[in-house]
């Protein structure tokens, strides 16, 4: 009886780990669909951030923020923090930035899971009425 407790509560962990927005992510690319970078999404004192942990073209790791603006600019993309201070508002997450490092640009941001595949990560940036939402794949570990 134990095993069979202790069976469902594994599963019931990684059912519910699997639907947390926290881990690694594959950015794609919206025009090729190609991955991108991988970016690390955590929580620190309350808030979700993300890093950019890898840029997946090996020629474009050193490439720069040259239109960012503040402690950004020219600071190397790859390392960069592109997401910021977003708060968990029932099952989405908002009222945080995210960073367009190829234009340097700072929207406003919310995210949530897709509804229909917790495994990707829906990540909108938005100025007024007008968004662009990108989906990112979750990485398997």
């Amino acid at each position: 009886m134990k095993i069979l407790i202790y069976a469902i509560g594994f599963l019931f962990g990684n059912l519910v780990s699997s639907q947390e927005v926290f881990g690694e992510w594959k950015t794609i690319d919206d025009n090729t669909g190609l991955a991108k970078s991988i970016v690390e999404v955590y929580e620190q004192n309350g808030k979700v951030f993300g890093r950019i942990k890898k840029i997946l073209k090996e020629d474009k790791r050193d490439v720069r923020c040259v239109h960012c603006k503040g402690d950004q600019k020219n600071q190397k993309v790859e390392g960069m923090l592109i997401l910021k201070d977003l708060s968990k508002d029932k099952d989405k997450y908002e009222d945080g930035t995210v960073t367009d490092p190829e234009n340097g640009k700072t929207y406003d941001a919310k995210m949530w899971l897709n509804e229909d595949d917790p495994n990707v990560l829906m990540v909108r940036g938005y100025l007024s009425f007008l968004y662009r939402t990108q989906e990112w794949k979750r990485i398997d570990d």
